[in-house]
């Protein structure tokens, strides 16, 4: 896995986590991504360090404004692609699969592109 991508996969889950729960922590994502404790802890240090997440003392983790940034742009394109793969008939576990797999790596021009496309025949 490319370190972008993980870096966006723990963001995407940051954000959808602090959707459902008042609170996020890494034992939350690690639970969530079923991801060993110790290799989300490596994680959230290098966000941290990137200057995409805040953690508090009580452990709680909030993303900056840089981190939210991506985490939306990441969850747009999932939430987009995995519907746009179930309407066509792909079954839904797939279409979530492979979501997550097109997400991190489309352009954002060939998003945009496929996004008006898509509009356009509706």
């Amino acid at each position: 896995m490319q370190n972008n991508e993980s870096q966006e996969m723990y963001l995407e889950t940051i954000l959808v986590l602090s959707q459902e729960k008042e609170h996020v922590r890494s034992v939350d994502v690690a639970n969530n991504l079923g991801f060993k404790k110790s290799s989300v802890s490596v994680g959230m240090k290098h966000l941290r360090e990137k200057k995409y997440i805040k953690v508090d003392d009580k452990g709680y983790i909030t993303l900056t404004a840089s981190g939210q940034k991506i985490a939306k742009m990441i969850y747009e394109r999932h939430q987009f692609l995995s519907g746009y793969l179930i309407k066509i008939g792909v079954p839904e576990e797939i279409a979530i699969d492979d979501a997550c797999k097109i997400e991190h790596v489309i352009s954002q021009e060939s998003f945009e592109a496929l996004k008006k496309r898509v509009k356009n025949i509706k």
